[in-house]
């Protein structure tokens, strides 16, 4: 069989386990061929491929990002973008298409499956946020990062008796924030589920102080106080409609000198989430998914995504993992203010 893969959207560590999987199990166990396009959707539209053969994947499963490439192109945002993944993959010879990515990437996945191309979708985002599946590679790694950082920060804040805000990844769903913040041991959690208050944010950084230690707080980008004052947007938008969010950790750590009278800095980790080794975990799910779509695959199926439930890996509609996202639960956040202050 003759199969495509591709990587859309941002990059994650453990994408390119996912196409080591692929490849080594499509290759070594059935003889298929693995045709890898570059850039997402965008090499599907121009037909740009790189093959995949046992020998391109080797040593590439300790490796951050894609070898594949990525970007955010949307064929339906196009005049015509649709029928032109289908001609190239017509024109290819492509039986089945493996895309790796989150709500955009497999959305557009989605629509092609209705329109009968043979699609089985890989979940892809460090945020979490993707419904049907428990967790999702790559998150584990960013949360890695993430409290590795507030570990580093603790120490320093208590040096020099100021505030930390550490700004990390989720535009809406505020997972990263959650993890990171509870394992690091932070004193207030800001996620884009719940709009807190500047008020209460002062206090608890305030009795921090009168405690003899420094906050630490873990914001999510997306997050925005009740009031929405200090919600920041660049005006930019990406080719799915996004807008770009930034800023919400130096707004919170001006707003909190101001009020505090005690010296505040923001820690902004962005793309540094994103970057470097996956760890074991993120390493092992994303063979598994890998694994697991090839034989999706060979099962004949179609519109359905891997899934983690549990300990298993399932399958799941494509149209039910990108209804919704998975959002952070009022009883988890509530675990997590138990420890602010």
């Amino acid at each position: 069989m003759r199969i495509g893969i591709l990587t859309g959207g941002g990059d994650c560590p453990g994408l390119n386990a996912v196409i080591r999987a692929v490849v080594r199990k499509g290759v070594g166990q059935h003889g298929d061929e693995i045709v890898g396009f570059r850039d997402g959707w965008r090499g599907v539209l121009e037909g740009d491929t790189v093959p995949l053969d046992l020998a391109a994947v080797r040593g590439i499963l300790p490796r951050g990002g894609t070898v594949l490439g990525t970007s955010r192109t949307n064929p339906y945002a196009m005049e015509g973008g649709a029928d032109r993944v289908m001609a190239t993959l017509d024109r290819l010879g492509i039986e089945a298409l493996v895309p790796i990515g989150g709500e955009d990437t497999l959305g557009v996945a989605t629509q092609l499956a209705a329109a009968g191309l043979r699609v089985v979708g890989v979940p892809k985002t460090i945020d979490n946020d993707l419904d049907a599946t428990d967790y999702t590679f790559g998150f584990d790694t960013a949360v890695g990062v993430a409290m590795e950082a507030i570990d580093r920060l603790h120490t320093t804040g208590d040096s020099h008796h100021r505030t930390l805000v550490v700004e990390v990844m989720g535009r809406h769903a505020g997972w990263i924030a959650l993890h990171a913040g509870m394992a690091g041991g932070a004193n207030v959690v800001l996620i884009p589920e719940r709009p807190f208050d500047v008020d209460a944010v002062v206090a608890h950084c305030q009795h921090r102080f009168d405690s003899g230690f420094s906050p630490i707080v873990v914001v999510s980008e997306g997050a925005a106080p009740a009031g929405g004052e200090l919600q920041l947007l660049t005006g930019e938008k990406d080719a799915f409609g996004h807008v770009r969010l930034g800023g919400i950790g130096p707004a919170l750590a001006s707003l909190i000198e101001e009020r505090t009278g005690r010296e505040a800095r923001a820690v902004v980790l962005g793309h540094i989430q994103r970057g470097g080794t996956p760890s074991p975990f993120d390493r092992v799910l994303a063979t598994r998914f890998g694994l697991a779509a090839v034989d999706a695959v060979h099962d004949g199926q179609s519109g359905v995504m891997v899934a983690l439930r549990g300990t298993d890996i399932v399958r799941v509609p494509l149209s039910a993992a990108t209804a919704q996202l998975k959002l952070v639960p009022v009883e988890r956040y509530a675990e997590a203010e138990v420890f602010f202050g």
